[in-house]
């Protein structure tokens, strides 16, 4: 049975911020809050939980496009090649905040999905999701929430997410009212910067 938590973004309670780490590292799906949607979340060296979340999104691992939310810029190196300078100062001027940054993947990604050459990184401006990933001690693999009922928009609130998602989630996190529009995507690979989708984020290419 999956269980529904209250967690305030302002001040997240750290006895729900464990009962939710402790169950990610057991492998288990949760539904949290970003600062743009709502989306299912794992831990990115569990290769069950992986499983799962494919089964979830109804996609391949070598075809995913699943992003790693990170704590911060010093995370984003851990698991992407070298950053050129002019890209770090772009992260660094946008970071926290609703962008999601296609690198070039290094070494450190996990070898479940070590075929794919990129990453997508987020680092939201979303206290829950920081949190979780800073007291987890990696970044966390996520995938935007939709509505598998109403023409795949994505659910804003928490409560009919349970409703529709509680036999196939372990949590979800109540964070309040959830966006409805997804996180700016920039891809950085070959030292050029491109907009391949236009969010919630602004910005000037």
């Amino acid at each position: 049975m999956s269980q529904f938590l209250k967690i305030y973004e302002e001040n997240p309670n750290q006895r729900h911020i464990g009962m939710v780490v402790d169950c990610l590292k057991k492998g288990g799906i949760v539904v949290i809050p970003t600062d743009t949607v709502y989306a299912f979340a794992c831990d990115m060296y569990n290769a069950k939980a992986l499983d799962k979340l494919c089964l979830l999104t109804g996609k391949k691992r070598e075809k995913s496009n699943f992003s790693f939310i990170c704590y911060d810029l010093k995370h984003i190196a851990d698991y992407a090649k070298q950053i050129d300078n002019q890209v770090f100062k772009l992260m660094k001027s946008l970071l926290p905040g609703p962008y999601t940054f296609i690198l070039e993947a290094n070494s450190s990604v996990p070898k479940m999905i070590r075929k794919k050459t990129t990453v997508g990184i987020r680092v939201p401006a979303n206290q829950i999701a920081r949190t979780l990933v800073k007291e987890l001690g990696n970044p966390i693999m996520s995938a935007s929430l939709k509505s598998s009922k109403d023409n795949g928009e994505y659910m804003t609130d928490p409560e009919l997410i349970f409703e529709e998602f509680e036999n196939q989630v372990d949590m979800v996190i109540d964070g309040g009212y959830g966006g409805y529009e997804p996180s700016t995507v920039i891809n950085c690979l070959d030292n050029e910067i491109k907009l391949i989708r236009a969010g919630k984020g602004k910005i000037k290419i």
